[in-house]
């Protein structure tokens, strides 16, 4: 089943945006990251202790704009993907979610 998330000027570059919405009758928290023209797509979820992983509504990376950083432990991700490089989870990933951009649509492919 696809879903329409949103437009892709949405979310500016570098950017990210947190998303609720209910897949096979459960709430799934995602969020999309917008880096150099490339959007990525992960379910909202620490794998050290599977809290939420933004700072504020929407901040999901680091200062410096280069990785996803978990709010309640530091752990850094790769913005591609997922892979966890520092941190209490290091070695563990997020779960990413595919989509697909048709007419400047970000499309989830679930």
């Amino acid at each position: 089943m696809n879903t329409v998330l949103c437009s892709t000027s949405d979310i500016p570059d570098p950017g990210s945006k947190a998303f609720q919405l209910e897949h096979n009758n459960e709430i799934l928290d995602i969020f999309v990251i917008h880096k150099d023209g490339e959007f990525h797509v992960f379910i909202n979820s620490c794998p050290h202790t599977g809290v939420n992983l933004e700072w504020q509504e929407d901040q999901f990376l680091d200062a410096e704009q280069s990785f996803i950083q978990c709010a309640s432990h530091g752990a850094l991700f790769e913005i591609a993907t997922g892979h966890c490089i520092h941190g209490p989870c290091a070695g563990d990933r997020l779960t990413p979610i595919n989509i697909e951009i048709i007419d400047n649509t970000i499309i989830l492919l679930i």
